[in-house]
Parts: C-alpha cells; structure tokens; sequence
C-alpha cells in the first residue's frame, strides 16, 4: 500500500522554520545562501544525470519542444542557479527595513517595517532552477518555503532541494526552512492548498491550467502569473534598424519563456518597409508567421490569422502579426488581448513612447528595448520567484521586497485614547 505524503507535517515544520528564520540575521542567511550554492556544485554530477533521464522521459512522452527545453539542466544553467544564490547573498536584505509614515499631533511616532510573509508555497511545472531560486529568494525575506515541483522533474527536484537543506545545516538554520513535496500525486497538492491555517501565500508557475486550478481550490492566498501575451509595438516613427533587432530578440532568442513576444504590431507607415524585412529575418530562424488582412497585403505567403490567435501563447516559433492604423489601435488591441506580463513600443517619438508607457497595463512596460528583460535577475532582484500579473500585493518579477509586507510599527510616551474626542 502506497504510504501517504505527510504534506500537514513539513508544513508544521515549516511554520517553526519561519519563525526562526524571521529573527535570523542578514549574515546568517548570506552565510546559508553561500553554503546552499556550494552544495549544488558538489552534486552537479548526480542532479545532472537524474536530470538527463527526465529529459529523455519527456521526450520519449512527446513533450513539446518549450516543454523539454524549460526541463533541461545544463551544467552551464546548474552554475546560474548556483550564481543566482549567490546574488541574493548580496543583494540588501528588506527585512527590518523602515519607512518614516507619520507624526500624529498627539506625539505618537508612525513608522512602516517591512517582515516576512512567514510561509511561502511555490506549485510549479517543468523549471528545475525554480527550486533553488524559490528557495533562495523565501530565505533571504525571512520566509520559510514548500516547494512542490511538477512530476517531470521530481528527480531533478528532490537532489537540489537535498542540496539546499546541506547549506542550512552547515549555517545552523532549520531544515524545515525548505521543505520538498516528493509526492507526485496531486492529492498533496490538494491538502497543501487546504492548509490556510499554515501556509500564509501560494504562488503556482507554470501554464494556466495550474494557476486555474489553484486558484479554484487554494485557501490561501494566491499570487498568479497568467501567461505572457506580449506584444511589441513598432511605431510609424521607428528606427526600423532598431526595431528589427528587438523584434527579433523578442521572438525568436528563446520563444519558449513567458516574456517572449507572441504578436508584433505594426504601424500602416511602417509595415511596407518594415515587414518584407523583419520576415526574412524570422524566415531564416524558422519562426511561422500568421497575419492579419493587412499583413498579408505585405506578406502574402504569410498563413492568416486566426480570431484565437490574438489570444495564444505559443510559446514556440510562431508569431501573430497585425498591421494598426495608429497608436490607439495598438494600444486597444494590446489591452483586449494582453495578460499584464510586459509590452514594448518601438519609436523616436518622446511624446508616444510617453503615452505608451503611462497608459498600456502590464506589470513591465518598455521603450526600445526588448520584453525579454522581464526577468529578476535582469531588474537586479538577483532572482525571481515569478513575474505577478494581477495587481494586488505585488506585480512584475517578484523578488525580496514582493516576499514581505508592511506593518506599523508605532512609538508613544505613555499616550492613550479617549474616544469621546475625534481623532487629532
């Protein structure tokens, strides 16, 4: 008889775990954070080869080809998680930190402090790194971390959560401070998601069927990332030089991420000298392009564009492209179809780009440059629990300070209330 998951006991011992780590000196965590990325390096060997196995099951199960590449560890990849620890060591710690709010008329001192969550659990799909990066980022804050990883990659998972609880041990941390659901079974994810009383935010990684279903049957908060709609805006007053490699970077450096273009919008006085360009390009690369009425008036090999594929993140080589009679046309397309990841404007036009920053709603917006910096470690937050595309707690790339939140923190002389008197 197959023995059941104790999901209710590494909770436990990750609500102890939180407790300690929210007292835990910044040099303390550092010290862990340092010794956990010298534990992944010593077992490179064996997180490789179970690694390795895992990729082969994928593939021989007729995974797709983004699928198998966000599962696959390299010993390249393996030493950036590594690094990636090692940059959260570095990074200011937010715990503890202060913020001046106010001094109230009867004396009494107001201030903000930033402190952990206290238990974090991370539900994630195919990206072995999340591990390691989930883990160092719940550390750093002071938080404790669940992690249960998707069951193509429980192997892979296990051996670096093994890793990670070697470097707590060597810093004197508890090990609950990193727990590893080992249990493939989705009835763990389940009582996990029941444990409100335990766990004080979730947050799932992966396609929208996993974020669908935590939402529906979590009690605990939830902190989601949709999937990445991303759309780049080539302006009829483009560098079209300029616009061409960050349409390209956008598309095609790694299609299967989630900052990774999925439609390209076009300008009308743009597209006749823009797109025979640009699709050359991507012909080359071989990205399958699908357009518009208007696109293929330029482009009339191009396959035409669906109504649903304004709406697919295909995370693979193939792109939607739409041809815009303006910039309010672009940026009503972008806010019917868009899911709030990341959307750029390419353009000489200060007073555009102005427009297109203020008003377009995403989590990252960007001015000539290219979506794919939407990312943790590119905006300095050294890692990324997840890029958040709903608007409540925090959005974006979720680093340090998205792990903790604000209480007041309030200093009297002996001051009490009388509330027959209206508040001063």
């Amino acid at each position: 008889m197959k023995k059941t998951f104790d999901v209710e006991r590494m909770a436990l011992e990750a609500r102890a775990a939180s407790r300690v780590l929210a007292k835990t000196p910044t040099a303390v965590k550092d010290r862990a954070l340092r010794a956990m990325a010298r534990a992944l390096r010593r077992r490179v060997g064996p997180i490789l080869a179970a690694n390795a196995a895992e990729v082969a099951a994928a593939r021989a199960a007729g995974r797709t080809v983004a699928f198998v590449d966000r599962l696959t560890l390299t010993p390249e990849r393996l030493e950036g998680v590594a690094k990636a620890l090692e940059r959260v060591a570095s990074l200011p710690d937010p715990v503890g930190r202060e913020t001046p709010f106010a001094r109230r008329p009867n004396g009494l001192i107001i201030r903000k402090m930033r402190v952990p969550l206290g238990v974090v659990a991370i539900i994630y799909e195919s990206r072995p790194g999340v591990t390691a990066d989930a883990a160092g980022l719940c550390l750093k804050s002071g938080n404790a971390a669940v992690l249960r990883g998707g069951k193509e990659a429980v192997r892979t998972n296990a051996l670096i959560a093994r890793a990670l609880r070697e470097g707590l041990r060597a810093a004197g941390l508890p090990r609950g401070a990193v727990g590893f659901v080992a249990d493939p079974d989705r009835a763990a994810v389940r009582r996990l998601l029941q444990l409100d009383s335990l766990v004080d935010l979730v947050i799932p990684r992966g396609g929208p069927e996993l974020t669908v279903a935590v939402r529906r049957e979590s009690l605990i908060p939830v902190l989601a990332h949709d999937k990445g709609l991303v759309h780049v805006y080539v302006d009829a007053r483009a560098d079209l030089r300029m616009a061409e490699e960050i349409v390209f970077n956008a598309k095609a450096e790694r299609p299967g991420v989630c900052n990774a273009m999925e439609t390209l919008l076009v300008h009308q006085a743009a597209a006749q000298a823009f797109l025979p360009r640009i699709a050359r390009r991507f012909a080359a690369a071989g990205v399958e392009l699908r357009g518009c009425p208007r696109t293929r008036r330029v482009l009339p090999s191009v396959k035409k564009a669906s109504p649903a594929d304004w709406d697919t993140e295909y995370l693979d080589l193939i792109l939607s492209i739409r041809v815009v009679r303006s910039f309010d046309e672009a940026a009503a397309h972008i806010a019917r179809h868009g899911s709030g990841l990341a959307e750029a404007i390419v353009t000489k036009d200060a007073k555009t780009a102005a427009r297109f920053l203020r008003e377009v709603d995403a989590g990252a917006v960007y001015w000539n440059a290219s979506t794919r910096f939407t990312d943790g470690g590119e905006f300095g937050l050294g890692a990324e629990m997840g890029i958040s595309t709903q608007k409540l707690h925090a959005r974006g790339p979720v680093g340090l300070v998205g792990l903790t939140c604000e209480k007041f923190a309030v200093t009297g002389r002996g001051q009490t209330r009388d509330s027959r008197r209206p508040a001063a």
